[in-house]
């Protein structure tokens, strides 16, 4: 038996109808929604390979740094020593006192606008995030409103000194 193939006459067209109908309501909704998704950025600062302060840093009246350590926070000017100690409040770092002490600080040195985090290399990485934003930002009462304002916007990241409490024998 032969087989015999037919010519066939028809041509196939491509029924594209459904996808143009998805691409129209497709595409404006992507684009609406492209406004929404926005990533935050935040610019740090990371300490330079000199350990001598420069000569900039010299004519600055206070040099903030923040030790983070696991049972407290401890404010400190690297031109004049120690400021504040924070310990732990309820198994917490004590972000509002950190906080309520930063606000007083700035209130007397308006022009300075960076500070230091320093911290231990097994400080969590939450801990680290909520002490950035707590130094970061101030609420500011204008209108009746309550808007952020920069408190210390210019921030570093590096290594804390080894804990002396801890290797001193405190409590750990």
């Amino acid at each position: 038996m032969r087989f015999r193939r037919r010519e066939r006459d028809t041509e196939v067209e491509l029924n594209i109808t459904a996808f143009l109908n998805l691409m129209v309501v497709l595409i404006p909704f992507l684009l609406l929604n492209a406004v929404f998704a926005q990533v935050a950025i935040l610019q740090l600062n990371l300490p330079s390979d000199d350990a001598a302060p420069s000569e900039s840093e010299d004519k600055r009246p206070i040099v903030l740094e923040v030790l983070i350590y696991q049972d407290r926070y401890e404010v400190v000017d690297r031109q004049s020593g120690p400021l504040k100690i924070l310990p732990n409040q309820d198994g917490e770092h004590d972000r509002d006192g950190l906080h309520q002490y930063l606000l007083e600080v700035k209130e007397r040195f308006a022009e300075v606008t960076d500070i230091t985090l320093l911290c231990e290399d097994d400080t969590p990485y939450e801990l680290l995030i909520h002490t950035m934003d707590t130094v970061r930002l101030r609420d500011v009462r204008l209108n009746g409103q309550i808007i952020k304002r920069e408190l210390f916007p210019d921030i570093g990241i590096g290594a804390a000194p080894p804990d002396p409490q801890r290797a001193a024998g405190g409590d750990a």
